[in-house]
């Protein structure tokens, strides 16, 4: 170690390892912020140290509705075993307190006129059978009930209201599980992208809806809005600001025919908290950009909702949607494979106070694009050209009878003259 020391200052050892670390950049990838609305439409939330559970027993049909099919399946077969057993029990002392059990009795009733309070039930098994018996309304004929115990009539009465109530929560609770809104909603389709382009000479924020099913959402809407973090000026951190923007349709009511795939269109004017954005710094902001569509189900009439976001990552700068619908024998078809499909345009780079500022950007941006335009369909001109000369070149070299032969015309002087035809 002396020697090395001695051999190796130690500041140049330091001095070039610094060297090192500067010819290495260190990248650091920017932490990716948590989306509020997954792609799916699912709130991306989670509720924490809720102190107050008994609120959700206030309202037991919605937390049955909410709950998963699992749970839902292990207290509807629950709810069941439980009142078969509370009942075969009542049934049980009951014909206890009568004396049906005690076994000197069958004799007596053999020799006199006595009568059970239910026929058969000398067991809790036995009860237990005819609790669902009377509960299922099954009725086997072997164990009946008998006009002797004025008690045991209370206790059918009293279970077959119980019965009924237990029959209507839980088939209501699976109707409504299974006929829930954003089942619906699941065919429902919003673009995987978004993209900002230039359309009647406005910088416009676009994305596309379609609805597979054949039968329409009534009154259907669209709204978007914008989720930003972003401080008050008294120095309030709000995390989830919330803001809703504009969307461009001439309908004043505001609702969309969707029968086919529409691209919904957001002007970025003075309104939009896109107005300062240029395409430079889409990529540096920390906003999400949520879309809910709303509309009434034809065929069942309950209100439905589909949601989607978009983050800066997922919107594309001067790209456009390709047409997806075509006419074809009188019927219009639709491609869903060219659903999310964008091919690029001419727009500016610009924000869209930029572009308000000084109209000509624009204007120069198209004059560019035109000229790019043109000088592509020279070249590809003059590249068919080219291969199309080269294509009959090698063609007559592989070919020899296109090859024209040389003809000799003799002269009466008897001089000979080649020529070639």
């Amino acid at each position: 170690m002396l020697a090395r020391k001695s051999i190796i200052p130690e500041e140049y050892v330091l001095a070039r390892i610094a060297a090192e670390n500067l010819r290495k950049p260190r990248i650091r990838d920017r932490p990716r912020k948590a989306r509020f609305i997954a792609k799916n439409g699912a709130c991306n939330l989670a509720h924490k140290n809720i102190r107050e559970q008994g609120r959700f027993l206030q309202d037991i049909f919605t937390t049955l509705v909410d709950l998963k099919w699992r749970h839902t399946l292990v207290i509807f077969t629950m709810s069941f075993l439980c009142s078969w057993l509370l009942f075969a029990m009542m049934w049980w002392l009951v014909a206890f307190a009568h004396g049906d059990m005690d076994p000197s009795t069958e004799s007596t009733a053999n020799s006199t006129k006595w009568t059970p309070c239910v026929t058969c039930v000398r067991s809790f098994t036995s009860a237990f059978l005819f609790s669902i018996e009377v509960q299922v309304t099954i009725g086997f004929g072997g164990r009946m009930m008998t006009e002797e115990c004025p008690l045991a009539i209370t206790v059918l009465i009293l279970q077959n209201i119980v019965g009924l109530i237990i029959n209507a929560v839980m088939l209501g609770c699976i109707f409504m599980k299974t006929a829930q809104a954003h089942r619906r909603a699941e065919t429902l389709i919003f673009s995987r992208q978004a993209v900002i382009a230039v359309r009647n000479g406005k910088l416009c924020f676009m994305f596309r809806v379609g609805d597979l099913r054949k039968s329409m959402i009534i009154s259907a809407s669209v709204r978007i809005q914008v989720v930003r973090k972003t401080t008050t000026p008294e120095g309030e951190v709000i995390p989830i600001h919330q803001v809703d923007i504009p969307v461009d349709n001439p309908i004043e009511s505001n609702n969309i025919f969707l029968v086919a795939p529409l691209i919904i269109c957001h002007v970025i004017d003075k309104r939009s908290p896109l107005y300062d954005i240029s395409a430079a710094d889409l990529a540096l902001q920390d906003l999400e950009l949520i879309v809910i569509l709303e509309g009434v189900v034809e065929t069942t009439g309950i209100t439905t909702q589909a949601r989607t976001s978009y983050i800066a990552e997922e919107i594309l700068w001067g790209h456009r949607f390709v047409p997806i619908v075509t006419e074809e024998e009188g019927v219009y078809a639709v491609d869903y494979s060219k659903f999310g499909n964008t091919v690029k345009v001419a727009a500016p780079r610009c924000s869209a106070r930029e572009l308000d500022e000084k109209p000509s950007i624009l204007i120069q941006t198209l004059q560019k694009s035109e000229l790019s335009h043109q000088n592509s369909l020279r070249k590809r001109n003059s590249m068919r050209r080219n291969n199309s000369i080269r294509r009959n070149n090698s063609m007559r070299r592989t070919n020899p009878s296109l090859i024209v032969p040389k003809v000799q015309f003799i002269t009466p002087e008897g001089s000979q003259s080649a020529s070639e035809t």
